[in-house]
């Protein structure tokens, strides 16, 4: 493996991978790479200072989305669990990068809603495979942020259909870091946190999913292609904005850590 945690950066009008190596204050020092994850990286010996990172991933081919997969969750939302994990996807224009400031159209904005959540991006396609092999289709880890509008989520409006509500552009970010899979021993031993202007939101570990990221990859994988490059938001735990009415306005900053992998820090903006 090329990297420990890839990152995408700018250095004028030339956009690179990189393996980041170490953060001090704004600066990142990172190896550039050559090449893409998803066909094959070179190292080089090439370091730079960057002041800021893109998206880590330059496009996907699809974002599905994961309903209902924390028991405090499900608790909070008075649901009872299925037999199967709930799936909704996004289009590929909602990814977005980790710091990127995210306009919101007139329409979504009543109630606007974060939902902080451990990100899976798969490396290689996947058809069919079992839990048992599942992690070796993953390329590593980052943070998302499945940004909801509620109102178009609600019964009357959707027919119990949600992924309109989640579509629009810029409703995925992602990042800062993609953390390779070689990295991450055990997906189900990660602490998330989600801040909405510094106040903590959300807060548990990953221990809470009801379906692991094995289940969730190999179920994924049951008669559908799963893409390389495919973006797999595993669900959120207690505490979105729904269940206390506080919904997200303009100006306000939604953060999404999981310890020790990856943050994203995003600005809510009516342009």
């Amino acid at each position: 493996m090329a990297f420990k945690q890839l990152v995408r950066f700018a250095i004028g009008d030339r956009v690179s991978y990189g393996d980041l190596l170490s953060v001090d204050g704004g600066t990142y020092k990172v190896r550039r790479l050559i090449g893409d994850p998803f066909t094959k990286l070179l190292t080089t010996e090439e370091i730079v200072q960057v002041d800021k990172l893109l998206c880590p991933i330059d496009c996907t081919p699809l974002i599905i989305l994961v309903g209902l997969n924390y028991h405090s969750h499900a608790s909070e939302a008075k649901l009872n669990i299925p037999k199967y994990p709930p799936i909704f996807v996004k289009p590929a224009d909602a990814l977005a990068g980790p710091f990127d400031t995210i306009d919101i159209h007139r329409d979504a904005r009543d109630m606007l809603d974060y939902e902080g959540e451990l990100t899976v991006i798969v490396g290689r396609d996947a058809k069919n495979i079992s839990e048992d092999e599942a992690l070796d289709y993953v390329l590593g880890y980052t943070a998302g942020n499945d940004l909801s509008a509620r109102n178009f989520q609600l019964p009357e409006a959707s027919g119990m259909q949600f992924g309109y509500s989640k579509s629009f552009d810029q409703f995925g970010p992602i990042g800062h870091t993609i953390v390779a899979a070689s990295e991450i021993p055990d997906p189900q031993d990660l602490r998330l946190v989600t801040r909405v202007n510094g106040q903590v939101k959300q807060q548990t570990s990953t221990k809470d999913m009801i379906w692991s990221v094995r289940q969730i990859v190999s179920h994924l994988s049951r008669g559908m292609t799963l893409r390389k490059g495919t973006v797999i938001m595993s669900g959120t735990p207690a505490g979105v904005g729904f269940f206390n009415k506080e919904f997200l306005r303009a100006g306000d900053v939604v953060e999404v850590e999981i310890e020790g992998v990856a943050s994203i820090k995003n600005e809510i903006r009516y342009p």
